[in-house]
């Protein structure tokens, strides 16, 4: 079981954003697998206020290695000028999900 693996937390505005996104990060193989999750509303503060959004949220899976390169992209690509993103541990699960996950990302350095 690769206990590098983990689970990055992202938002988007929209579906088309999240989208584009999540097609980018696993076709240059920094995830190996994106879920967006429609229909979420956020309210957090920003600026001194308090703001409530419609918006995508992307479940990304990676590894640890390829968290760095990940997040630039993220960072480079996201409209947001502070995009959320967050990354947590997996610490269990299928052995062959997990393999499959590590498989499926770019090998030699990230």
């Amino acid at each position: 079981m690769n206990s590098d693996s983990l689970v990055v937390f992202s938002t988007a505005p929209d579906t088309d954003v999240a989208e584009a996104l999540a097609e980018h990060l696993v076709a240059e193989q920094l995830a190996a697998c994106v879920n967006l999750v429609g229909g979420m509303r956020s309210v957090y503060r920003w600026q001194g206020e308090v703001h409530r959004d419609s918006e995508v949220l992307l479940i990304v899976k990676t590894d640890q290695r390829h968290l760095e390169p990940l997040i630039a992209t993220l960072q480079n690509r996201h409209p947001y000028d502070c995009p959320e993103i967050i990354a947590m541990p997996i610490v269990g699960g299928s052995a062959e999900y997990l393999d499959w996950l590590a498989s499926s990302l770019v090998t030699g350095s990230a």
